[in-house]
């Protein structure tokens, strides 16, 4: 299916998985690869492609039928990022909050007058959702957050400020966290028009230049009953949805490294330096050869994870292991491509740079590389270093 599949990892998938990568691949080369760059050298979002990733399936995948998903398993999920973000990391960040930071959560702790309300919106595009857990002053310390709800006549007074949101302004729909009057970090859905809510977009970005980032601004929002997350109160709770998402990121940041490695090998046999093909020289096929390394590694990785989550014995460590390995993987394979290219590895006429630049948000967002390392520090030893 790809050049890039030196041990056949091919072989180990279902029919059925197989021909939703290669359709979700078409997608990706067909939808996303022609319009993406000059997307990102404009800093606009592709809101066109939002019903049509509905379409494809790519929203809620692992979500049942019933509510609009695609009833798949996690490997599939994991192959649609993959492919996705062959295109754009900015795209499968879309897909990621979409289906395991909005429509995971209200499906794992809404009631079912709230799963019957958003999922079957969120699953076709016609709603495009956000999640609301990093605040200004509070990234890696989520347990600090300082939203907070309390109790009013009609539901709950909601206030505060959410940083660095994904989706946020277009979202019709956000799943946010914050402080109930007993200090319990508490879900709730809030929806674009509430009085008290706005969502201001965040300009000048260097990286993920091709997604829609904003802040949510919560001023006295009144959050009535029906909107609270029935079965979301606790910091586990969004940690858990953290667990899905980085799932999904340690198979997307596949796919960048694989379009960077790919456009290198092609580069490498048509330029011509010396009388030869730069892909004739000692230094151009060692960098080649430890980038299909390391991608093959990072492919074993990501599909055992799959069968394990599959199976419902992933753990988070585990799966935090995966998103630190893959993504480093990646953003290392996107410089070497880089060096390959030469001049023209920064240019929008190839997709590296574009590639580089969005995995230096890809390695800091849903955890950073370093507290990705002392979360394995702390299963190791026993003893958190970041508390």
């Amino acid at each position: 299916m790809s050049q890039t599949d030196f041990f056949n990892i091919a072989d180990l998938l279902t029919e059925e998985q197989r021909l939703i990568q290669l359709a979700v691949r078409d997608f990706s080369d067909r939808e996303i690869k022609p319009i993406i760059e000059d997307y990102a050298q404009k800093a606009e979002f592709p809101l066109h492609l939002i019903p049509k990733f509905g379409e494809l399936g790519v929203f809620g995948p692992t979500i049942p039928a019933g509510y609009g998903g695609g009833g798949l398993d996690y490997t599939s999920y994991g192959l649609m990022c993959q492919e996705i973000e062959k295109g754009d990391s900015g795209m499968r960040s879309t897909i990621s909050v979409q289906s395991s930071l909005v429509m995971w959560p209200i499906y794992a702790f809404g009631s079912e007058e709230q799963k019957r309300k958003y999922l079957p919106k969120l699953a076709t595009g016609e709603w495009l959702g956000c999640f609301g857990l990093t605040e200004p002053d509070h990234g890696s310390n989520p347990g600090g957050m300082k939203t907070h709800v309390v109790k009013t006549e009609g539901g709950y007074l909601l206030n505060g400020s959410k940083m660095w949101i994904s989706n946020a302004p277009f979202a019709q729909v956000g799943v946010v966290w914050a402080r109930n009057e007993a200090g319990r970090v508490q879900g709730v859905i809030v929806e674009r028009g509430m009085e008290g809510f706005s969502t201001p977009e965040i300009h000048h970005k260097w990286s993920l230049r091709a997604s829609a980032t904003g802040e949510l601004v919560f001023d006295n929002v009144l959050i009535p009953e029906t909107h609270i997350l029935p079965g979301a109160e606790g910091l586990k709770a969004p940690l858990q949805c953290l667990d899905k998402a980085r799932y999904g990121i340690a198979w997307g940041a596949i796919g960048a490294a694989i379009d960077c490695y790919e456009t290198a090998v092609k580069y490498a046999a048509e330029r011509i330096q010396f009388d030869k093909p730069i892909g004739a020289f000692q230094l151009t096929q060692k960098k080649l050869a430890e980038m299909l390394t390391e991608i093959t590694k990072a492919q074993l990785l990501a599909w055992r994870l799959g069968k394990l989550m599959d199976a419902g014995e992933a753990t988070t460590v585990q799966i935090s292991m995966a998103k630190r390995n893959n993504v480093e993987m990646a953003l290392h394979t996107a410089r070497e491509a880089r060096q390959i290219l030469g001049a023209m590895g920064i240019t929008g006429e190839y997709p590296i740079m574009r590639h580089m630049m969005n995995l230096e948000s890809v390695i800091t967002y849903e955890g950073t590389h370093d507290i990705h390392l002392l979360i394995l520090g702390a299963e190791i030893t026993g003893v958190q270093a970041f508390k």
